[in-house]
């Protein structure tokens, strides 16, 4: 390209070409669309450019095979065999660290994600989220970012004042003694108690949390401070109880994924510390303030949003708004080069009010990213289950935890697009068939592997490594194939990580699985272990090649690679 451009007189950058890989194989190993781009800078018909092109790769014959022009100009290369092979011994030597890159080595990053409050069990959606975000979280460090995972949660307001009144009913039920609301939960319509149902005295908010769990909390309150407790609303003995309680069993059921966390942070510690405060004067300051109704509202459409929205409440009681920009704020003042937060389809609504403020406070907006998920639904024997978290009549992740690995949940969790509804077939999930469970199928393909070396090592044949592999005994075309797909594996990282979407890993995983499975159960035409020593070793190594891809996908997905199945 370059001396084409310098016949020309042409000294401009070269143009950004792209190589691509044809849908159909015979259309070679890539396709280049580089004459289409210098069609108008050199004067010349796309096809006459792809055809010097062409002659001009053909005096590379160690490096491409073929090459032909197609279409309007597309030129289709076929690499040689040696450059495969060449790619086999850099995948043994490199190992765990094959896939990954540097392209985010200066990128300090914060991903937050699942963030639920403490009112009850993490749901199917807060697996989702905690799946995705740690995935996501994992892909930036593959790419050398430094990654900071952190967890928020909102303990103030009304959710945890329902939350303390429902368990205070539940403590006064079992005394015998009726419940009356407080008058700040009463002051919103949505939660009045009637002062009666058929005849019968109310114990129990209308809206509250109606799960076992709230039981068992009151019974533990009542277990160290017997029955004496006043029944004033306003003791915050329930809510924190309740908090601290239901905070433990999510810590518990996150260690059951394997998701950790470098930071826990909340909503009370930013009132405590004057943050909320000070950013309500901060937007006050930049004229985004204004109060109306008895309330304090930002004036969002200043900010060429399509509304104003409350910041406080005619009550006094700041909206959840009000701490998240806050929150948001103090992100970046912590250092942070790149802010992400993974969150629920029912949170897209806050997210343009949080980052235009944030914006106004002089804080980099184009920084912080939403990576939204959708809901997830259960199916069971092909019906859905209805789930409600109010209602208490949903399944929580350590029920379904109890049922199926936590392999299979992660990998399933994953491996559909995120701004796509999930539909979790629980029937699939429990298979134990590695063909049908798409988790199993991507595992059994690592396992195999290691059945191949544990069987090399009862003959007496040791696995070869990236100096002693004999790479160019691999001309089968499903060899070569396997060799193509695994080369796929750094740019399916970073594309993955770049968009951060880790469902492409998973779709990978499978891919190369689908490849490798078949490849191994044909035994006669790709048998292993031979007396050719050559083609053993390249066997061998192609097998260690495979184990490595697979492992450092599962791993990016935070799913084991068993070595047994």
């Amino acid at each position: 390209m370059r001396a084409l451009l310098d016949e020309h007189g042409d000294d401009g950058a070269l143009p950004e070409f792209a190589l691509e890989v044809p849908k159909n194989p015979d259309h070679g190993d890539f396709a280049c669309n580089a004459a289409l781009l210098l069609a108008k800078r050199l004067g010349n018909p796309p096809r006459a450019i792809a055809e010097r092109l062409v002659a001009a790769l053909a005096d590379a014959p160690d490096l491409v095979e073929s090459a032909e022009v197609a279409g309007p100009g597309f030129v289709n290369i076929r690499l040689a065999g040696a450059r495969w092979h060449d790619l086999l011994r850099r995948v043994l030597e490199e190992g765990p660290r094959f896939g990954h890159g540097d392209s985010h080595a200066d990128l300090k990053c914060q991903v937050e994600f699942v963030s639920a409050n403490p009112t009850g069990p993490l749901t199917l959606g807060h697996g989702r989220q905690a799946v995705l975000g740690d995935s996501i979280a994992r892909l930036l460090a593959a790419l050398g970012a430094k990654v900071t995972r952190e967890y928020y949660f909102n303990n103030g307001g009304r959710q945890m004042r329902v939350l303390g009144e429902s368990v205070r009913a539940r403590y006064l039920e079992a005394l015998g003694r009726a419940a009356s609301p407080s008058v700040d939960v009463l002051a919103d319509a949505e939660a009045d108690w009637p002062e009666e149902i058929d005849g019968l005295p109310v114990v129990f908010p209308r809206d509250g949390y109606q799960g076992g769990y709230i039981s068992d909390i009151a019974a533990e309150i009542r277990g160290e401070h017997g029955d004496d407790l006043p029944a004033k609303t306003e003791d915050a003995i329930f809510r924190e109880a309740a908090e601290k309680t239901i905070f433990v069993d999510i810590r518990k059921t996150l260690d059951a994924m394997g998701i950790e966390f470098d930071v826990y942070s909340n909503e009370i510690d930013l009132y405590e510390e004057g943050k909320v405060e000070a950013v309500l004067a901060d937007l006050r300051g930049c004229g985004l303030v204004y109060e109306e109704d008895d309330a304090v509202w930002l004036r969002a459409t200043k900010l060429g949003l399509d509304r104003d929205r409350v910041l406080v409440k005619r009550t006094g009681e700041p909206t959840y708004l009000l701490p998240d920009i806050a929150y948001h704020r103090e992100k970046f003042r912590r250092g942070f080069d790149r802010v992400i937060d993974v969150q629920g389809a029912d949170h897209i609504e806050q997210f343009p009010f949080v980052r235009e403020a944030i914006g106004a406070l002089d804080c980099p907006k184009d920084r912080v990213e939403l990576v939204m998920h959708q809901f997830v639904t259960l199916t069971e024997g092909g019906e859905q289950l209805k789930q409600s978290t109010r209602r208490a009549n949903f399944v929580t992740i350590d029920e379904l935890l109890e049922q199926i690995s936590v392999d299979v949940f992660r990998f399933f969790m994953v491996q559909r697009k995120a701004e796509g509804h999930l539909d979790f077939d629980l029937d699939l999930a429990k298979e134990t068939d590695w063909k049908k469970n798409p988790a199993y199928y991507v595992q059994y393909a690592h396992a195999r592997t290691h059945g191949i070396e544990r069987k090399a090592s009862e003959m007496g044949v040791p696995m070869p490594d990236a100096q002693s592999v004999d790479a160019d005994a691999l001309v089968l075309q499903e060899e070569i194939g396997l060799l193509k797909k695994i080369a796929e594996f750094p740019d399916v990282v970073a594309r993955a990580g770049e968009s951060r979407e880790p469902h492409h890993v998973a779709y990978y995983a499978r891919d190369l699985a689908g490849l490798w499975n078949p490849y191994v159960q044909d035994g006669n035409r790709h048998r292993v272990l031979s007396d050719d020593a050559s083609l053993t070793s390249a066997r061998l190594g192609i097998a260690l090649a495979v184990r490595t891809v697979l492992a450092n996908a599962l791993d990016l997905l935070g799913v084991s690679a068993p070595e047994r199945m």
